[in-house]
């Protein structure tokens, strides 16, 4: 009994190595998504739809959407295409490969009298959409 050794078995070695890959993969999942534009997304599709379930008629929304728009042009999504109404959903896509859609309950018609249309008039300094509720 005086020569025992600790084995390490190659298992357990195994098994933390795996255990490590799979965190590492989270991490890097999470880093991407912090960074990326999809919290941008889901925030303005969100206080979009928010914003349009409190209009009353005759109501001007304006909203500041500097910041993604910068992010929309370095992707190639002309600020057009950023914010698109189609029935009671608003979707806000800042990259090709994503997008967020989220619902209202409002039945609004816009001013150009369109329900499904990206309704894209740029403020004074083309930093954000106007939405002019009829």
């Amino acid at each position: 009994m005086k020569n025992k050794r600790g084995n390490i078995l190659i298992d357990d070695v195994l098994f933390i190595l795996l255990n490590l890959l799979i965190l590492s993969v989270i991490l890097v999942f999470v880093i991407i998504k912090v960074n990326g534009v999809f919290i941008l997304e889901e925030k303005y599709s969100k206080e979009i739809a928010l914003l349009i379930d409190g209009a009353k008629p005759e109501m001007r929304i304006n909203l500041n959407m500097e910041n993604a728009i910068k992010k929309a042009k370095k992707e190639g999504i002309s600020p057009e295409k950023i914010v698109q109404i189609t029935g009671n959903i608003v979707t806000v896509k800042l990259s090709e490969k994503s997008g967020y859609t989220y619902s209202f309950f409002n039945n609004i018609i816009f001013e150009d009298g369109n329900k499904d249309k990206s309704h894209y008039y740029p403020n004074e300094d083309k930093t954000g959409y106007v939405f002019v509720i009829k």
